[in-house]
């Protein structure tokens, strides 16, 4: 008998217990920086040096961080399930945590690519590099003479695996949304491609707009509220 397909959608709310601040909550990131500075394709062109110096930040803030138990009672789900993970996070928690199939809809906190690359173009990763934790800094260039830039989906870009992530949604027996506001598109639209027939559980400890009768809300943080899901699996 096949195994169940789960497909889980993670937000920045996973990776809030492992010390990794949200964007949109207060004391986020974003009341440090103007996200048109740090995080949208016209502020890199306008100033690459603050660019690479705020991703240098949370590359080195990822070092020091570790999964929490939402990251691994994730990953323990692919004992009993067929278990995809598309998430909205550029850290690599999941991977650490032992999620063997995850998909990065904005990208990856510890790759860079060249920035005229043809990555844009083509959603091709033959020119992405992994540069693990270090320091990236204007001048550091890619073999083709291009400056290196981080291997993130800036605000005015597309999302080149929003398709992927589409079709892994559609082939869903059960669709988990854990720690997203819903509020960032295109990903924010991804429980509408999900069965007729397909429960969708959302966890988040702050109410998520969102009227489905598909849907079973947790309200909790994702640790805990894991664990409430599992329960009712």
């Amino acid at each position: 008998m096949a195994k169940k397909h789960i497909v889980v959608l993670t937000g920045a709310g996973v990776s809030a217990e492992s010390g990794f601040a949200t964007f949109r909550d207060t004391g986020g990131l974003w009341e440090q920086y103007n996200v048109n500075d740090v995080a949208s394709i016209e502020g890199w062109y306008r100033n690459r040096s603050l660019v690479l110096d705020f991703y240098n930040q949370r590359r080195a803030q990822l070092k020091d961080a570790k999964p929490n138990a939402a990251h691994e009672a994730i990953a323990g789900l692919e004992k009993d399930y067929l278990v995809d993970v598309i998430t909205q996070n550029v850290d690599n928690l999941h991977e650490r945590a032992g999620s063997t199939r995850v998909l990065h809809l904005h990208g990856e906190l510890t790759k860079v690519r060249p920035e005229n690359g043809v990555y844009e173009r083509t959603a091709s990763e033959a020119e992405v590099m992994d540069v693990g934790y270090r320091p990236v800094v204007l001048g550091d260039l890619a073999p083709n003479g291009s400056q290196l830039r981080p291997h993130i989906v800036f605000f005015g870009e597309a999302v080149p695996k929003i398709e992927k992530a589409i079709d892994l949604v559609q082939k869903a027996d059960i669709l988990l949304i854990v720690g997203s506001s819903l509020q960032v598109y295109p990903a924010a639209g991804l429980y509408r491609y999900a069965g007729n027939q397909c429960p969708i559980y959302v966890i988040d400890p702050k109410p998520v707009p969102l009227s489905d009768p598909r849907v079973t809300f947790i309200k909790d943080v994702a640790s805990s509220g894991m664990q409430q899901f599992l329960s009712m699996i």
